[in-house]
């Protein structure tokens, strides 16, 4: 914001700007925001003025689904929400998409947009970006969504937005800002600031129920969800208190550490997994929705809890969902787990370790056909790239990575394949974590099918200089589609595309790209990839496939 565009009324003691000028000024001052993502229109130039000078990064993608993506992967990445500002109409419904995965998995995302002046609002004029109600277009995909009517309430309509982020079940949040009201005079009192907000805590007493059973409990189980990230230490010190088999859902992986000897990782849908489940006589569930993208992945309704089950979630509606709770506590899940931990002074002993060995064991996913081109594949990334958020669309590598992959922290693997399920999302979701974490190394996995939807974006890390490594698995078409005609005797229709060469496209993008048919030829690439912007590593399935059968 320029020195010059804040006025102060001695009589009043307080500052003037305009609305635009003041929507950047409370991000960047006082909720900390850092970066934004969009494409500036000509309904939202006014926010380019008040970010002018300002040390707020502005990352343009190539498309708004792309910018929601980014600011989806920046918030997973980091733990603070994405932002992202918008143009009215297209804009809104180009994001909508990303906004619906956001949903989907609770990921905090402010999308700031503007809207027809107040006074056409509804009337089906014809303007420029017109919609009926772009405010009840987008309701569906946010937690709320938010028209300001008067300039002067644009603080407490963001701390709304931030309380949510902060104190409430995350998501996207819409606020939309009439284009009269841009350049609209503001008066803020100069001392006005965030307000310190608390999580909720569970209510004692049921805490106290709650480890009374955990205690007596002969064959317990624990479910962590992405719920818990914020939490590691606390979660991995009740686990060990617990001497008990512990998923970790595909959002909380790493919530243990790297293979540590209780995780059963995302593999609820797998055989010896639902034995444990459905033998358990306790079952502690924690910020997880126990969703069917989670716990049944296979859709055969097959994954059942038949003892007690206590679920701790900070959406009391959740607490109900999907099975049959028999105590449920309303709360934060990392309060809720140190607290839970203060009932429990000396470790159990209930061969938690041995149950959760045997019942690995007895997938041997290492061994598993399903997942023979992708133990390498990752075995290359863990060697060579052993920090990497690693970032996925809906892919196979990315359906096998869900049970094999092991992080050694939470918020460095995360993907679309479950809940809304998009496609298109690992590229930008991969430059948003960057963004937010450029210490460490970030590699995206996606699909020649799923990359067609956001591979614009190349153009976005070549311009931010973003050392994101894409992993392109290339199979000639929708493998996974092809999979479910072939097992329901439908003719395969719409699913072998016609790919182009990425290679050369990525060439005009600026992006240096390689092929690369074996795990050696992947080290090597990975090893001489340069740290001043993106590199593509197209990998030949069919290639790779006959190499790593013949190492066998």
């Amino acid at each position: 914001m320029n020195a010059d565009a804040t006025n102060t009324d001695a009589t009043s003691n307080q500052a003037t700007m305009t609305c635009a000028e003041l929507l950047i000024h409370l991000l960047r001052d006082t909720y900390r925001v850092r970066a934004l993502f969009g494409i500036p229109g000509v309904h939202t130039v006014e926010l380019y003025r008040g970010l002018e000078g300002s040390d707020v990064r502005h990352v343009t993608p190539r498309h708004e689904q792309g910018a929601g993506f980014m600011a989806d992967g920046y918030a997973r990445a980091s733990g603070q929400p994405g932002v992202c500002l918008i143009i009215t109409g297209p804009g809104m419904t180009n994001i909508a998409t990303a906004m619906g995965q956001a949903l989907a998995d609770s990921i905090p995302m402010l999308v700031i947009s503007s809207v027809n002046r107040r006074d056409t609002l509804g009337m089906g004029q014809g303007r420029l970006h017109e919609l009926p109600s772009q405010q009840q277009m987008i309701s569906g995909v946010a937690r709320f969504s938010h028209t300001l009517l008067d300039a002067n309430t644009l603080p407490e309509v963001l701390a709304r937005a931030f309380a949510v982020f902060n104190g409430a079940r995350p998501g996207p949040v819409h606020i939309e800002i009439p284009i009269d009201l841009f350049n609209a005079p503001v008066s803020v009192p100069a001392s006005w600031k965030a307000p310190t907000l608390y999580r909720a805590a569970p209510d004692p007493e049921g805490l106290a129920e709650a480890a009374r059973l955990l205690k007596a409990a002969k064959q317990p189980l624990v479910l962590l969800g992405g719920g818990c990230v914020s939490a590691p230490e606390a979660a991995r010190a009740l686990i060990e208190k617990l001497d008990t088999p512990t998923v970790t859902t595909i959002n909380a992986k790493g919530l243990l550490g790297r293979d540590h000897p209780l995780d059963l990782g995302a593999n609820a849908a797998l055989p010896a997994v639902r034995e444990l489940a459905a033998n358990a006589d306790v079952i502690l569930a924690v910020g997880t929705e126990l969703g069917e993208t989670d716990y049944d992945v296979v859709f055969d309704d097959g994954f059942h809890l038949n003892g007690t089950l206590i679920r701790i979630d900070l959406d009391p509606e959740q607490l109900v969902r999907n099975q049959r709770t028999t105590l449920g506590l309303v709360g934060d899940a990392g309060r809720s787990l140190a607290l839970l931990l203060t009932h429990f002074s000396a470790p159990l002993k209930r061969q938690g370790a041995e149950r959760t060995a045997a019942a690995l064991d007895t997938l041997d996913l290492a061994n598993d056909p399903a997942f023979s081109d992708f133990v390498p594949l990752y075995a290359t990334l863990a060697d060579h790239l052993p920090e990497a958020i690693l970032v996925g669309d809906s892919t196979a590598p990315v359906y096998a990575g869900n049970h094999l992959v092991s992080q050694p922290a939470p918020r460095r693997y995360f993907n679309a394949s479950t809940g809304y399920g998009t496609l298109g999302y690992g590229l930008p979701a991969a430059l948003g974590a960057q963004l937010a974490r450029p210490g460490l190394p970030v590699v995206a996995l996606v699909g020649d099918g799923g990359v067609m939807f956001t591979l614009s974006e190349i153009a976005t890390a070549v311009e931010a200089r973003l050392p994101v490594v894409i992993v392109l698995w290339h199979n000639a078409g929708y493998e996974e589609i092809r999979r479910y005609m072939d097992a329901n005797g439908v003719a395969r229709l719409g699913v072998d595309i016609q790919a182009p060469n990425f290679l050369t496209l990525a060439e005009g993008f600026g992006c240096p790209g390689m092929l690369v048919e074996s795990p050696a030829e992947l080290a090597n690439a990975l090893d001489n990839r340069e740290p001043n912007g993106p590199l593509l590593i197209e990998i030949d399935a069919a290639a790779w496939q006959r190499a790593c059968a013949f190492s066998e």
